[in-house]
């Protein structure tokens, strides 16, 4: 058994859904985590982390925490469990499994996870490469940066910006549908870093909010339009000569078209779509186009609407036009994942499908899996997710999720909403009991997180969940039975990847971080992965797929029976449902609250701090008002996904929001929701 360290400090890695992937100082006090700070020693994190973090210990030792399997003995929708054993839980989920798949096939299992912890082993490892050889349905994980991801790379050919620790250098940044201070703190701290050198901040976005407040200035627009923005800023661009033709003719392709299309959205034009002021819109694409280098950091939010693929393709071409992308500190970014591509082939083994071309289910599109899908699922295995507050259109995934012929297993830290409709709950580890390997998708350092601490009560990883559940259904042990360093090392033998050279298990182990490319990437000019090898301002790949090959602006699809477009963003102490049933964080964010423009308060003779309901055809949400103008007339925002209350009166925002598809990706539409607000009166 390995001896953990009870006193003192210890070396860790954040696990969440964050950019920011920091690294971390456990501090111990007889044998029980006290405190946790950023690594002083960390290049990006330089001993600063969010609020989240500091407070991970009541999340570790929360006295709700999950410590045994346990058997469904009530009807679904409640929490009535019984404690069972490990070896009881996987009889009864194999014999399942094997039963289904005699009777109905295998696609009638259906995985569900994203990534509530973003170790490699444990979101995309072990359990990819069980389901795959078990046969069942695929999930498609678009629920966040799907459109987005597809857009940028009709661009730019990946998921590849400029490393942020260049942004040190940066003159002018435009933070783009990016809630950046309470989602990104650490690309603040290179800006603020940046701005004692001269560097101007700029915020866009949808709602002022704390990034705009930090923010030089902010750049107000209504839900949807960003494409139209951009085009407006090529506009000027163009007409007033700020173009790099150098650049353009030598890095680029399209550039012709864009130009022609580009000349079809004036400033008075983008206004009218945009409700930015001309004179505004003007003075953005001067100053963009006389300061050098200029910086676009692109949010994950904006995407999430029915034309977010094309709004991210079209800002994405901004840099090129002005020649950012040969200037230290210039260019943009939407993610860097390219940078750390791990042997996900080798990882996942997808070649194990005995059909290859079994189906795939959108995971933005459960409540229509569940309920209309033909075949049916008849089980749902979740993990890393917690689908009954997460995914769109809740009305729908709960009366699925409430089916008796739908057998459910979900594998946590907590009692979820999800394990409300769950047959089986497993107890998981929390990261600081197991091995695992991060990457980032902003900053380029790989690292490695070694347990610290001994696995609380029976908690497995998702990792030794798969791997004994692969192993009891008989599966071949030469490629389940690994160890966690086997599988690492597996990850990191790559080929297609030259950045990650001389990156392994041994190599982190004994350095804990290493940074992709060795700290020397050669110009982004040389390394474009698009068809072409150029920045794509034209793409025939869009052309094919039935897409405008030029950037353009489409309005949002939602039906106009309601009157309101409503924005359902992070809050500042939550990540999606993360955090989100610690006492002290819901004290901090002081509730659900819904944000709303005084003038429609005024009209619809609403007061600040009313509760109303929230609703349209799909659901209903009671909210607690708050007025101002942090958002424009006809628009609302509400932050955070909130656990249901146990009174039956907040139901999740998700109840509101759409399963439609964005433009690209398969992407979700969770912005591009309306409805309509009215008082309640208890």
């Amino acid at each position: 058994m390995t001896t953990f360290q009870t006193d003192g400090v210890v070396r860790s890695v954040c696990p969440f859904d964050c950019p920011d992937t920091c690294g971390l100082h456990v501090t111990f006090s007889e044998g029980k985590i006290t405190t946790i700070t950023g690594d002083p020693d960390h290049p990006i994190t330089k001993g600063a982390i969010c609020n989240k973090v500091r407070n991970l210990p009541e999340r570790i030792y929360h006295p709700d925490r999950l410590l045994y399997p346990m058997r469904r003995v009530g009807p679904k929708g409640t929490l009535e469990f019984e404690r069972i054993s490990w070896d009881e839980a996987y009889e009864e989920i194999i014999s399942k499994m094997k039963n289904l798949s005699e009777q109905y096939g295998a696609d009638s299992i259906l995985p569900y996870s994203f990534y509530g912890n973003m170790g490699v082993l444990n979101a995309e490892g072990m359990d990819r490469r069980f389901f795959h050889r078990l046969g069942a349905s695929q999930l498609d994980r678009a629920i966040c940066n799907a459109a987005g991801s597809k857009g940028y790379s009709y661009t730019m050919g990946g998921s590849l910006g400029i490393d942020p620790e260049d942004t040190v250098h940066t003159k002018l940044f435009l933070i783009w549908g990016c809630n950046l201070v309470s989602t990104n703190m650490h690309q603040t701290m290179l800006a603020t870093e940046a701005r004692r050198k001269g560097a101007k901040i700029i915020h866009i976005d949808v709602h002022r909010n704390r990034t705009s407040a930090w923010a030089d200035e902010f750049i107000h627009l209504l839900p949807g339009s960003d494409a139209a923005l951009a085009l407006g800023i090529m506009h000027i661009l163009i007409r007033d000569n700020y173009v790099n033709e150098q650049f353009i003719n030598n890095y680029t392709i399209g550039y012709e078209e864009l130009k022609e299309q580009a000349a079809q959205y004036p400033p008075s034009i983008v206004s009218e779509i945009t409700g930015v002021p001309v004179e505004q819109i003007e003075e953005l694409g001067k100053l963009y186009g006389t300061t050098t280098p200029s910086f676009i950091r692109i949010g994950n939010g904006l995407q999430h609407h029915d034309n977010g693929g094309m709004m991210l393709r079209t800002i994405a071409c901004l840099p090129a036009l002005t020649g950012q992308w040969a200037e230290l500190g210039g260019g943009a970014m939407k993610g860097n994942g390219w940078y750390s591509r791990i042997n996900n082939g080798a990882l996942e083994r997808e070649d194990l499908l005995p059909d290859p071309n079994v189906r795939t289910v959108n995971m933005n599109q459960l409540g229509d899996a569940l309920i209309d899908l033909t075949p049916p699922v008849r089980m749902l295995f979740v993990y890393n997710s917690n689908p009954a507050i997460v995914a769109p259109d809740q009305q729908k995934v709960r009366k699925g999720l409430l089916r008796e012929d739908l057998f459910t297993v979900t594998h946590d830290l907590f009692l979820t909403d999800t394990c409300k409709y769950s047959d089986i709950v497993l107890p998981a580890t929390s990261h600081f009991e197991n091995i695992d390997l991060y990457s980032s998708y902003w900053h380029l350092y790989m690292q490695i997180n070694e347990p610290i601490m001994d696995i609380v009560g029976e908690c497995k990883s998702n990792f030794t969940l798969f791997k004994e559940l692969a192993l009891r259904m008989g599966f071949e042990r030469e490629l389940f039975d690994l160890t966690e360093e086997e599988m690492i090392n597996v990850a990191l033998d790559v080929t297609h990847n030259p950045l990650l050279e001389g990156i392994t298990y041994d190599s982190l182990k004994q350095n804990t971080w290493m940074k992709a490319g060795g700290g020397n990437l050669p110009p982004i000019m040389e390394r474009i992965p698009t068809p072409s090898g150029k920045i794509e301002l034209y793409s025939e790949s869009m052309s094919k797929a039935g897409l405008s090959p030029v950037p353009e602006y489409t309005p949002l699809r939602e039906p106009l029976t309601y009157p309101f477009l409503m924005m359902t963003g992070p809050n500042h102490s939550f990540i999606n449902s993360t955090f989100a049933n610690q006492p002290r964080l819901q004290k901090l964010e002081k509730g659900p609250i819904l944000h709303m423009n005084e003038q429609d308060a005024l009209e619809l003779g609403l007061n600040e701090s009313d509760l109303v309901l929230v609703r349209n055809d799909r659901g209903e949400a009671e909210l607690t008002l708050k007025l101002g103008t942090d958002v424009l007339p006809g628009v609302l925002a509400t932050q955070g996904l909130w656990w249901d209350d146990g009174q039956g009166r907040r139901n999740p925002v998700n109840a509101l929001t759409p399963q439609r598809l964005a433009d690209m990706g398969g992407g979700a539409t969770f912005f591009s929701n309306r409805v309509e607000v009215i008082k309640v009166n208890r």
